[in-house]
């Protein structure tokens, strides 16, 4: 059975950095597509950041670019999201998904990922 759990966020002032972290068992993430969405209230679920199987490509969103930085450690089975220069609109819960066979068009649509994880909430005050 597959289980992502992620961890890492909480509460910072703009400006600041905080690093998710999502751990994975049941897969190997080293054969998946591993990604980040975020989930703000009264918001649909979008896309952040991913690290694409095959080839280990990155891919951001716009608004990230420059500040997040999405990577992989293979030998903990976890990928990481390092997040700086936070802003308030930022504010999200943060969602982990794995995908084993994503085409590249399909890399930023939720839908498209089999596996989640619960979230973590990551909160930026002004």
């Amino acid at each position: 059975q597959v289980h992502l759990v992620e961890s890492g966020g909480g509460l910072v002032q703009a400006g600041g950095s905080l690093s998710l972290s999502c751990a994975a068992s049941g897969l190997t993430i080293v054969r998946y597509t591993m990604a980040w969405f975020r989930q703000a209230p009264g918001k649909e679920r979008e896309f952040v950041a991913a690290t694409r199987y095959p080839g280990g490509r990155s891919y951001y969103t716009d608004s990230v670019k420059d500040r997040f930085t999405i990577s992989r450690e293979n030998a903990k089975n976890t990928v990481t999201l390092q997040m700086n220069s936070l802003k308030p609109e930022d504010t999200a819960v943060y969602y982990c998904a794995a995908d084993a066979s994503l085409i590249l068009s399909s890399l930023r649509m939720s839908d498209q990922y089999d596996h989640w994880g619960q979230g973590t909430q990551v909160t930026v005050s002004s």
